[in-house]
């Protein structure tokens, strides 16, 4: 029997067919906050992209890391340059929530997801054309501020005060927690604002003190938020001082010291992980990353923020590989594809909570999703 001899050509073009098959490497394009005011939020989160996979769905993940210096010009300069020079196939961040509602506009003009993860419940909502790109992992502000509400209530609180940052975010909690008090008839009789960067507040904390509140809410975020608290505490205010999940890292216990001490929050359930009962299903997840994170960096130094960049991951490899299944990396069929996949994400269980996603809930928490703690002796104490 004769054998044909195969041109040479073809065999080049079946190479040329195989090779096409070969995907390109994911790229996530991250900005955060790892200097300036922001900086003990930003660092564990930076610090978390060191732990997770560089490799999903059987593709490389490039993880391109900025610094937006708590910045919110700096983050959309970093969003734009990301999108258009690396040719990410998502964005994770900021940090914080002006940053996050300011790159909004970048990322659904570019058709490209972004998961941010900073708190305010505006960053996904209401949703449009425009939050339809966008998801976030923090806990929404009204989710927590009806834990810190419910407990007012469960421990006879009248009249409370509230000072927050003078941005998206203590705006955000005034809004939230101002109106779900109003609802259970604790009354707010005085609200203050402040800076991040700010070295005083005697001002606003001498008003709340001749108000005269049963409890005061700090509306801030990382070390910046204890300083309200320790003016409060140096001016011989007795009453409770709550504050909001933003502060659940070690930085901000280091500097508040013992003027923390009494302290109430609502936090992820990793923040107190090894303290959940053994039948939460969060548990096991967050006690991974806790010991993860320590083996990395040192006992005592994982915090909620960082948790936040871990659960970014967690869906991610969780929707790339569903997303793989349509479409390459690195077109603009694929960013759709990973929009889908993230939106159709379903009993995911990360460390803050379960993540159940919808067209109309980008972050699908439900109350699992919180727990009250105290702080005593320097430590976070899970609130029975």
């Amino acid at each position: 029997m004769k054998i044909k001899k195969v041109p040479a050509c073809l065999f080049a073009l079946a190479a040329i067919a195989a090779a096409s098959t070969v995907y390109a490497d994911i790229n996530v394009g991250v900005t955060l906050s790892a200097t300036r005011p922001a900086a003990s939020l930003g660092i564990p989160e930076k610090n978390t992209f060191a732990l997770l996979p560089t490799s999903i769905g059987g593709q490389k993940v490039n993880y391109i890391i900025l610094d937006d210096a708590s910045d919110t010009t700096t983050a959309v300069k970093n969003t734009k340059k990301l999108i258009a020079e690396n040719k990410v196939d998502v964005i994770i961040g900021s940090t914080i929530t002006p940053n996050s509602l300011a790159m909004i506009d970048v990322a659904a003009e570019a058709e490209t997801p972004m998961i941010a993860m900073a708190a305010a419940a505006r960053i996904i909502e209401p949703m449009d054309a425009k939050r339809a790109w966008v998801f976030k992992t923090p806990q929404n502000d009204a989710q927590m501020a009806t834990a810190i509400v419910e407990h007012m209530t469960n421990n006879n609180v009248k009249t409370v005060a509230y000072i927050g940052f003078a941005d998206a975010y203590g705006e955000g909690w005034w809004n939230e927690f101002s109106k779900i008090a109003e609802v259970r008839k604790i009354k707010v009789i005085a609200n203050e604002r402040f800076n991040r960067a700010d070295t005083s507040v005697t001002g606003q904390v001498l008003k709340i003190l001749s108000a005269k509140p049963d409890a005061v809410l700090i509306g801030g975020a990382g070390t910046p938020a204890a300083l309200p608290q320790r003016s409060l505490k140096e001016k011989g205010f007795k009453g409770i001082i709550y504050q909001t999940h933003g502060v659940a890292n070690a930085d901000f216990l280091r500097v508040c010291g013992k003027d923390c001490e009494g302290t109430f929050l609502p936090a992820g359930p990793v923040l107190v992980a090894a303290q959940l009962p053994d039948n939460n299903p969060i548990k096991k997840v967050a006690q991974e990353y806790v010991t993860k994170y320590e083996a990395m960096y040192g006992k005592g130094s994982v915090s909620t923020f960082g948790a936040h960049a871990w659960d970014a991951g967690k869906l991610l490899s969780n929707a790339i590989p569903v997303a793989l299944k349509k479409a390459q990396p690195g077109t603009p069929e694929f960013r759709k594809a990973l929009r889908d996949a993230l939106e159709g994400t379903q009993n995911l269980t990360a460390t803050h909570g379960v993540f159940n996603l919808s067209p109309q809930d980008h972050l699908g928490f439900d109350q699992r999703a919180r727990v009250m703690v105290k702080i005593e002796e320097g430590n976070w104490k899970l609130v029975k």
